[in-house]
């Protein structure tokens, strides 16, 4: 591992830096000054940076992969000075069903069932808390078990149960994996009830959870927020109200109601530089613009397969378990600009913070005395974000110089001594700012990431810069910034072309095989003791009422694994039908779709079922029927199916069965 603590960029003559003076018979650069001053108090509390892991199944592909590579990667997310340094860890609630790319088990699958070491949620909090024991964690539903519902697809008919398996889950993860949650959620981009919420509340403090704040309502900034208006017990409950995709902006109800305000999900955009740029742009404005003092990114790191909805919308990218292969991508550093100059406690400077060329800057402090300066200025093009639309905007080089007030610059200090009285004038109280800058190449692509550039000399409370377009600066006292890095890892390498699974594992340290990613359904390891043969160690599907789902999954349980490329491939598996008469199973290739378009899945599709009957389909739903009839297949038996996908001369797809 090797740490850049300094490295050596453009040397900085008086009080500005970046890329100089206008050359000759060039225009003047646009100058505009800015005052940062605590006299008058200080703005609203930073609560945080976060990401997302959950929504679904988008760390799926992490827990399998190799170390040291996998400690290196959980070192990027979560290790103080090193990479992003995130603040706050939001993980999905597993409830069984289809939450974008992926089902996330639940730790009741029904009414009597409880395990608290489903899924690999658990395993991601404590290795965030391992490096950072002052993250901040959120739970979150996107869908619950059907038992909830009693048959209906709504989680607040009965929402004495929904509240008690919520604080199931908080109750197991202090008492099986020692983890308090600091937050919870109702249900992520839904409706809200109101009377759950409340319930909640009550059954969380009877509970002696009284520290756990709640989040609502994880969609819009409405109705929540008028709701709460005209509701005082409900606002007396909910802690922060939680917006998704804001574009910025915040609605005046929700100001007026004193809340803390959060964009608890946002960015969700491919992270190449543009999504660098995106989560730059957001990770400031959604203050300057929208009061939000905690953005949370979707999602955490692309960890699962690129061809599955939102590919490789995360802070970085680790796909490739299989391999070792990952990619510290540039909103990781982009991240850094923040978080590692910052803490959830400091508080923003009540400034406007818009810049007068185009762009924006927050200042915060610790209110001991030091001071965090992140300034951007991304362009329209390079800045977008999946959502929502982005209204045009022009950004141009400038000349920023700031003002030092307040608490920043101290008063006259009068020294006396016997038969004299010296004024020794002001003391200005910061004099030195460490300089860490980036700037997105959009032209050579040869962008330039979280380097730190010569200390800045702060004269008689001020200093300027000259900013040009693309850039990230964070002006900062505090020296403990750090770009650290590991060696590169292996190189990428598609999915293997001969893979194979017996599921001989006794104790599994996850309740998944490896690389297998569910779609609908829940597979886990199982242990058929009772099985004389060879097949006491399986996979099983576990789930076998329809969940309160998110999106509308499929009819039929699915889970996929492979390169998506691959064109001519044999499929062997050994199955069993435990549900007689209807039950059924199938294998399938060449399939085209998952995550919320799991429905809609093409391919081929080998289908047997308990009533000795079989079928051959072009899709997931079954009615595009290319082959059927008798197989002898019955239930309670195992049987071994093999599917063999061939393109012949003409470009003709063939079967074998």
């Amino acid at each position: 591992m090797g740490c850049a603590a300094l490295l050596w960029g453009t040397i900085l003559l008086a009080c500005s830096c970046g890329p100089g003076p206008p050359s000759a018979g060039a225009a003047p650069l646009l100058a505009a000054t800015y005052v940062l001053d605590d006299a008058d108090g200080l703005g609203r509390e930073f609560d945080g940076i976060g990401a997302v892991s959950g929504g679904g199944a988008t760390s799926r592909l992490l827990v399998n992969y190799p170390e040291p590579y996998r400690s290196q990667i959980l070192d990027y997310l979560f290790k103080p000075n090193f990479g992003a340094s995130l603040h706050i860890l939001k993980v999905e609630i597993g409830g069984d069903a289809q939450s974008t790319d992926g089902t996330e088990p639940s730790h009741m699958h029904y009414e009597n069932d409880e395990n608290y070491f489903r899924g690999y949620e658990w395993w991601l909090m404590k290795e965030a808390k391992k490096r950072n024991p002052n993250i901040k964690l959120i739970g979150l539903p996107w869908a619950f078990p059907g038992w909830i519902g009693k048959g209906e697809n709504w989680p607040y008919d009965y929402p004495d149960i929904t509240a008690y398996y919520i604080i199931s889950w908080i109750l197991g993860a202090k008492q099986y994996h020692d983890l308090d949650i600091d937050y919870v959620g109702i249900w992520n981009e839904r409706a809200f009830s109101s009377k759950y919420i409340k319930l909640l509340r009550y059954t969380l403090d009877k509970q002696g959870l009284e520290q756990v704040r709640i989040i609502a309502s994880d969609r819009l900034w409405e109705p929540i927020s008028f709701v709460m208006m005209i509701d005082s017990e409900l606002h007396g409950v909910v802690d922060v109200i939680g917006a998704h995709y804001p574009g910025t902006k915040t609605v005046q109800n929700a100001i007026l109601t004193g809340k803390k305000l959060w964009s608890s999900e946002d960015y969700s955009t491919f992270n190449n530089d543009v999504g660098a740029g995106c989560w730059a742009r957001i990770l400031n404005q959604n203050y300057v613009n929208g009061n939000m003092t905690s953005t949370i990114a979707w999602n955490l790191v692309a960890s699962y397969y690129e061809e599955l909805p939102f590919g490789r919308c995360g802070l970085m990218t680790a796909q490739e378990p299989w391999s070792g292969h990952y990619k510290v991508e540039s909103p990781i550093w982009i991240t850094a600009h923040t978080t590692q100059f910052t803490q959830p406690g400091w508080s923003y400077l009540q400034v406007d913070g818009h810049l007068e060329g185009g762009g924006s800057f927050v200042a915060l402090t610790d209110g001991l005395g030091n001071l965090t300066i992140i300034i951007e200025t991304m362009s329209h093009n390079h800045s977008k974000c999946i959502r929502p639309p982005l209204p045009n905007f022009s950004v141009m080089p400038q000349r920023a110089t700031f003002y030092l007030r307040g608490s920043f610059v101290s008063k006259k200090l009068t020294v006396s001594s016997v038969g004299a009285c010296f004024t020794l004038g002001k003391v200005y109280m910061v004099e030195t700012l460490q300089v860490w800058h980036s700037r997105l190449d959009f032209e050579s692509g040869n962008s330039s990431l979280f380097q730190q550039l010569h200390p800045l000399q702060v004269w008689e409370g001020r200093f300027s810069l000259d900013l040009n377009v693309d850039e990230v600066y964070t002006l900062t006292t505090l020296k403990t910034g750090r770009k650290c890095g590991y060696p590169e890892p292996p190189p990428p390498q598609p999915f293997p072309s001969n893979y194979n699974d017996d599921f001989n594992i006794r104790n599994p340290p996850f309740s998944e095989a490896p690389n297998f990613a569910d779609q609908t359904g829940v597979f886990e390891y199982f242990v058929n003791a009772s099985d004389p043969g060879d097949h006491v160690f399986t996979l099983r599907q576990v789930v076998v009422q329809r969940p309160i789902t998110w999106v509308s999954d499929a009819d039929q349980t699915i889970s996929v694994i492979g390169n998506f490329k691959w064109v001519n491939m044999t499929v062997t598996c050994d199955i069993y039908i435990e549900k007689p008469r209807d039950g059924g199973v199938f294998i399938a290739g060449r399939v085209d779709n998952g995550g919320i378009y799991v429905r809609h899945s093409k391919g081929v599709f080998f289908w047997v079922f308990a009533d000795g009957t079989y079928r051959v389909t072009g899709d997931l739903a079954g009615k595009e029927i290319l082959m059927k009839g008798l197989a002898g297949v019955r239930d309670n038996a195992w049987h071994t199916l093999t599917l063999n996908i061939q393109v012949r001369q003409g470009k003709k797809l063939e079967s074998q069965l």
